[in-house]
């Protein structure tokens, strides 16, 4: 047999027995494990659907028939199994291979994806495209991996059981989902639904008792009620039977046979059908298996031991800043309530959920649902602080204006991976933010510099009458030594050529702009912004009056931005103002350092820009 990497993928898995494609998955799963031991990604996802990934590409003809995968990060094996299995040693790395499906990258990937729900509503869309084109073509969408919580998958598979379009869905439920079927029964049940003989005597049967002269309609629609009422009875499949899906399942997600049998018959299928497939996550990896959260997006690790590759010291990160004052403001606030959106232990919030259960709500991946669901529990009187990546916020826009901000509620935005994120690149980086609140009425916007300040804006947020957004980055939270009460921007040093007016995580980058141009003889100044929405107004003028050049430092586009605003309230003043952020596109994946550099947002560049630019003024 061949090794991994001399494979002509897809063609050579047509030809394949189903023996070889057995001991495939075992090579594939050690190809997963030594590569994302040494780079990092999402190892216990991936290394449950490597059978499914296996037979997807040999009963379905890509790619001509088209593959979507949900979230993204559970296509690593398809990403093998289209010829990229040399990109793993740049995968997520600054001009490497991606972490998940992109378009321009594979004309096997039919559409990025990133954030989850979404892939149903892709697939019908791209089914109607192809009915209206008269094309004859196969579309599969795999769900799952929690993806199945959000809204979004049941509004598509509401109108796909209404249009009787032909595709495929696939649930990989591994834990993460809808609950696996249970009984004797039901296991029957499926296994013989999902028999190709059985579905053939199945139709032979019918037609010949309706041919029966008088009576034969009559006992096929008799036989039909009692079958749905046993279904009914023993089957959680019925929810997808009623929004009109052929469904398929429970099956063996690690079972090549079945697999291989389940998905040629749904090929065969005239309309839409549900295959439930049940894997494990971490399959193959005793410690992933065992902590399969813990390996769900990870970075270097030792594949002999599972150990992973601490990068820095004991400094805390800001999710772990945050979720240690919750705890602390909880036992002195019975009316603190925690919300997440299937992100508690990524946000910081598993201790506080471990200390007060009955005050942690996990709603799944739903996070429009999360921020209404907070709303609400603002009227019993509690305070609610709902913590989601700022990338996953982005889907709760009209929730925040209708039902938060238009009433003026008291609930807090814990917003966690605000800015750049590195490896995961467009997708997941949180650098829409300040743009997408800065415009809601009533919003105020607090950016901590380090942790002390972000103690202090969690206390200062639980005395607003109104919501509060609190946005930090991903990574280590640094003690800069900024203990002054939360009244409004911090004034570090004045400046009478330039001031930099610096957002939350900036403040560091501008300590070192600051120090470029004070070699350079330039006077520069220094101010923690801290407050977004409302900008601190008079210390603003008080800036205009003291300096010629006022620069902005913000982890986010600079459209819509605090930069933006800021030089809005400036209009009639004459003093210029500078502004430094993200350019209008999207970032691509790479280290943070890297893409700061790139961008032109490292100390050096900002110096660079701001030294031209006064020598211009002069």
């Amino acid at each position: 047999m061949k090794k991994l990497l001399e494979y002509q993928f897809p063609q050579d898995l047509k030809t394949m027995t189903e023996n070889e494609l057995e001991l495939l998955s075992y090579e594939i799963r050690d190809f997963l494990i030594s590569n994302i031991s040494k780079t990092g990604g999402h190892l216990a996802s991936n290394l449950g659907v490597v059978e499914l990934s296996i037979a997807l590409h040999k009963v379905f003809d890509t790619p001509t028939d088209k593959l979507i995968w949900d979230v993204g990060h559970q296509s690593y094996v398809h990403k093998i199994l289209t010829g990229r299995a040399e990109g793993f040693q740049t995968l997520r790395k600054f001009g490497g291979m991606s972490g998940f499906p992109k378009v321009k990258e594979s004309e096997y990937d039919t559409f990025d994806t990133g954030h989850s729900s979404t892939s149903i509503s892709v697939a019908a869309g791209m089914a109607a495209a192809r009915d209206l084109a008269k094309e004859d073509f196969k579309i599969a969408a795999i769900i799952g991996d929690g993806a199945l919580t959000g809204g979004l998958a049941y509004e598509a598979m509401n109108n796909v059981g209404v249009s009787k379009t032909n595709l495929v869905v696939i649930l990989n439920d591994n834990g993460m989902s809808i609950a696996p079927n249970t009984g004797g029964v039901s296991k029957y049940l499926s296994k013989l639904r999902g028999s190709r003989k059985y579905t053939d005597f199945k139709k032979r049967v019918k037609k010949n008792i309706s041919e029966i002269p008088g009576i034969g309609k009559g006992v096929v629609s008799g036989m039909q009620h009692m079958r749905d009422s046993l279904k009914y009875a023993v089957l959680d499949g019925i929810m997808f039977e009623e929004l009109g899906f052929k469904y398929f399942g429970p099956v063996d997600g690690h079972n090549m046979e079945v697999l291989l049998e389940t998905l040629t018959m749904a090929k065969e299928v005239d309309g839409p059908v549900f295959i439930h497939v049940i894997t494990k996550k971490g399959k193959g990896y005793k410690s992933a298996e065992e902590t399969p959260s813990k390996y769900h997006g990870t970075g270097p690790f030792d594949p002999t031991t599972g150990r992973q590759h601490k990068s820095g010291g004991s400094v805390p990160s800001y999710s772990d800043v945050f979720g240690n004052k919750m705890i602390q403001m909880a036992k002195t606030n019975n009316k603190i309530v925690a919300i997440g959106a299937a992100m508690l232990e990524g946000t910081g919030l598993k201790g506080f959920k471990e200390r007060y259960p009955a005050r942690t709500f996990d709603v799944g991946i739903a996070e429009g649902h999360a921020v209404t669901f907070a709303a609400g529990m603002t009227a019993g009187g509690y305070r609610p602080v709902v913590a989601i990546y700022s990338t996953f916020l982005q889907r709760a826009y009209d929730q925040m204006i209708e039902d938060v901000c238009l009433q003026n509620l008291p609930v807090v935005f814990a917003i966690d991976r605000a800015g750049i994120v590195g490896a995961d690149g467009e997708t997941h980086h949180g650098m829409f933010d300040l743009s997408y609140l800065s415009h809601m009425p009533n919003m105020t916007i607090l950016a901590p510099a380090d942790r002390g300040e972000l103690e202090q804006m969690l206390e200062y947020a639980m005395t607003l009458e109104g919501p509060c957004a609190i946005r930090y980055p991903r990574g280590e939270a640094m003690d800069l030594g900024l203990n002054c009460p939360i009244q409004g921007s911090l004034v570090i040093e004045e400046g009478r050529d330039v001031e930099l007016w610096a957002v939350g995580n900036m403040l560091t980058v501008g300590f070192q702009v600051q120090e470029v141009l004070k070699k350079n003889s330039i006077d520069a100044g220094l101010i923690d912004a801290r407050f977004v929405r409302p900008l601190d107004q008079k210390a603003i003028t008080a800036s205009a009056e003291r300096t010629r050049l006022i620069v902005t430092l913000e982890d986010n586009v600079i459209t819509g931005g605090f930069g933006e605003n800021l030089a809005a309230a400036m209009m009639e003043s004459p003093v210029k103002v500078l502004n430094f952020g993200w350019p209008d596109r999207f970032i691509e994946h790479g280290s943070i350092g890297q893409l700061f550099e790139k961008y032109g947002l490292n100390p050096e560049s900002i110096a660079e820009r701001i030294c031209e630019y006064l020598e211009k003024q002069a």
